[in-house]
């Protein structure tokens, strides 16, 4: 790290250095006494001496204008906004003035007067004063101290200070988890209204049930180092409502049912917008139904507590008491549960981050092959280095080329480490569009944009990535879905060929369907046997990409094509066809 000149009590000068350059550059290295400081001119060395040869603060250069070329302080703070603003006219004029004036006052030559020039004008990009240095020195070491000793109530009000940002509340869930915090899903019966540090005896006392945690000895929780979402941050709920619910909630007790929820509260404020976004995301979890069951009752839960608030308003109170007590809860409905990719997909949606798990979970195997990096490393990569990464789809915009109006797209990919900005430009997005969908899990090959110090990248090739679960970790009865692989009415049998030997060259557990296309429309479905069964890993997925169906398009195919004819038949027959 970037440490301060010695005898040097400002913490401003190694942040200003810091943020000009990366550790591990020659002005880093210069830093550390690896490699020794080269001045352009012996008059700079008294002006950069302090910030290891390099011009960080305004005030360098006005002093450098004005040692080296005779600049009045007027002069050199006219230097500094034409700098500042990347006049190109001016700038221009400058640097005549300038080497003028060093030929004039010191004698520089017009090639090394240009080359301090440069040093100056580099400075456009990164340089500020001293003052906002100093500034922002002073909160960093604050922010720096409070992270490092009070990690969980620090993160805790910075999350709550984001609390109108889902995207960047992603973001902090994400260095929280990188710290080991533990973020407790929203509760309506546990969340304050922002975020707030929950302690292991909070947990248990009001959840029993999670025991096993403790008996662990490696949960988070036992250290304390636990936040619970706050109630506030989520989407389509509102502070104001959700102000008034924890009102009534410390008012009473805590609240017994989706039906006593809506009771206690206003129908103006437990609509049905805000129920849906609550149950979506898991906020009544602890009634331990199933979410898809909850949803199917919100009508119901609407309806008795419209009834019970016209029944008070009547004065027909129960004769035991307050009538919210004996709201009857709706009866049980047998509906679908959903599944853990549509409950991810609401969980993402509405708090920003994933609850019940993540949708590359399922792809651990296939990531952790060694050949796709994280996204987190991609900042330490140099610009236009070319990068290979795995993750969820979680934002696609459609766009259009200005001149020509062709579509591309700015796709969103996160994996459990970042966030990547990808550019898919025309001709990559014409093979890939209909792969462009959130909750998609894709592997791409891409290259790095760092122009503006953000991390985004340009899409060079894009493939959805398919998993595999071995036969020994299958649960019984359990049964692991088959490769689809696609097939036109047109193909031949060396086409027929090419697939069967490059699914005998990858021998393993994950069944085999093959699929044909019929010239009059229909769809005939051959199950490969057990002799081609096959492992399934990057490569073969990058071999058989062009035959290849994920799940999603085969659910859409069987909606769209009604009619089929299905064979179960020997696997030479299939593959001989």
């Amino acid at each position: 790290m970037m440490r301060p000149p010695s005898g040097s009590t400002t913490g401003a000068k190694p942040l200003a250095c810091f943020k000009w350059n990366r550790a591990g550059s020659p002005r880093s290295r210069s830093n550390k006494g690896l490699t020794k400081i080269r001045y352009e001119h012996p008059l700079l060395e008294e002006i950069c001496a302090d910030t290891y040869g390099v011009m960080i603060y305004q005030e360098q250069v006005m002093a450098a204008a004005s040692k080296l070329a005779g600049y009045s302080m007027g002069q050199a703070d006219l230097l500094r906004r034409a700098m500042g603003k990347k006049d190109k006219e001016k700038m221009a004029k400058e640097r005549a003035n300038f080497i003028a004036g060093c030929a004039r006052t010191n004698e520089i030559g017009e090639k090394k007067a240009n080359a301090i020039f440069d040093l100056l004008e580099k400075f456009a990009g990164y340089g500020f004063n001293k003052s906002h240095s100093a500034a922002y020195a002073l909160i960093s070491y604050q922010t720096a101290f409070l992270k490092a000793n009070h990690p969980v109530e620090f993160m805790a009000g910075l999350l709550s200070n984001e609390i109108n940002n889902t995207e960047k509340i992603s973001v902090l869930v994400s260095e929280c988890k990188r710290m080991g915090i533990t973020i407790l899903p929203p509760d309506v019966n546990r969340s304050g209204l922002k975020f707030v540090p929950e302690t292991v005896a909070a947990v248990y006392d009001r959840r029993p049930q999670d025991e096993e945690i403790e008996n662990g000895g490696h949960s988070p929780l036992l250290q304390g180092r636990a936040i619970r979402f706050g109630l506030a941050a989520i989407k389509n709920v509102g502070e104001g409502a959700m102000e008034l619910a924890m009102r009534e909630r410390e008012r009473g007790a805590g609240f017994k049912s989706l039906e006593d929820f809506c009771s206690r509260l206003d129908s103006r404020i437990a609509n049905r917008k805000m129920l849906e976004s609550l149950v979506k995301c898991g906020a009544f979890d602890f009634l331990h139904r199933e979410r898809a069951e909850l949803f199917a009752c919100i009508d119901d839960a609407l309806a008795s507590s419209a009834a019970a608030h016209r029944d008070r308003m009547a004065g027909q109170v129960s004769l035991f008491g307050d009538a919210h007590e004996h709201v009857a809860p709706a009866r049980k409905r047998s509906v679908t549960p959903w599944s853990d990719r549509e409950k991810m997909s609401y969980e993402k949606e509405l708090l920003g981050f994933y609850v019940t798990g993540h949708p590359l979970d399922a792809y651990a195997d296939v990531i952790a092959n060694g050949k796709y990096q994280s996204i987190a490393s991609l900042g330490e990569l140099s610009d236009r280095s070319t990068f290979r990464v795995a993750g969820a789809i979680t934002q696609v915009d459609k766009k259009f080329t200005r001149k020509e109006g062709k579509p591309f797209a700015v796709v969103w990919l996160e994996d459990l480490t970042g966030t990547l900005e990808l550019v898919v430009w025309n001709e990559l997005y014409l093979e890939c569009a209909e792969k462009l969908v959130p909750g998609n899990v894709v592997g791409v090959r891409g290259k790095l944009d760092l122009r503006d110090e953000s991390l985004r990248a340009t899409a060079e090739k894009l493939r959805l990535l398919s998993f595999e679960v071995p036969r020994a970790s299958n649960p019984a009865g359990v049964v692991t879905p088959p490769l689809c692989l696609h097939f036109s009415a047109n193909a031949g049998s060396a086409e027929l060929r090419e697939v069967q030997a490059l699914l005998a060259a990858s021998p393993g557990h994950r069944p085999v369907q093959l699929i044909f296309e019929t010239a009059e429309g229909e769809t005939l479905r051959v199950d490969a046997g057990a002799a081609f069964h096959v492992s399934v890993t990057a490569e073969l997925e990058e071999q058989l990409q062009r035959w290849l169906i994920t799940a999603e398009e085969e659910r859409a195919r069987e909606a769209e094509q009604r009619k089929e004819a299905v064979a179960a038949t020997a696997v030479p027959r299939a593959l001989e066809y």
